[in-house]
C-alpha cells in the first residue's frame, strides 16, 4: 500500500466528510512520497481551535507521522467548508534543487 493509501486511510478515522490527501513531493527536493498536502472537512472539528485539530490528525495519523517530512494540514468543519470550499493552494518549495 502506498503511503498516500495509507495516509488515507488512517485520517478515514476522523469520519470526515470531505478528505483530499495530495503528494506534494514532485513541488521539493526531498524524493518520493515526502511532502503531503490534507484537506479534511469534519465534524470531529467543531468547537476546536487549529491545535487541537491538528493533534487530532496527528494522533489519527500515529506511527505514519514518522515517514513523512511535510504534512501540510487543512482542518475544517462543514460549516467552515461550507463558506470556504477550497483550501488555499501551497506555496512553492524555496528549499534545495
Amino acid at each position: 500500500m502506498s503511503k498516500l493509501a495509507q495516509l488515507q486511510t488512517a485520517l478515514a478515522a476522523l469520519d470526515p466528510l470531505h478528505l483530499e490527501v495530495l503528494d506534494e513531493s514532485h513541488m521539493h527536493s526531498r524524493g518520493l512520497e515526502t511532502h503531503y498536502k490534507a484537506v479534511i472537512v469534519s465534524p470531529l472539528f467543531t468547537g476546536l481551535n487549529a491545535v487541537k485539530r491538528h493533534q487530532k490528525v496527528y494522533a489519527s495519523l500515529g506511527d505514519l507521522m514518522a515517514q513523512v517530512h511535510a504534512l501540510a494540514l487543512h482542518t475544517y468543519t462543514p460549516e467552515e467548508w461550507a463558506q470556504q470550499g477550497v483550501a488555499p493552494a501551497s506555496p512553492t518549495c524555496k528549499g534545495g534543487h
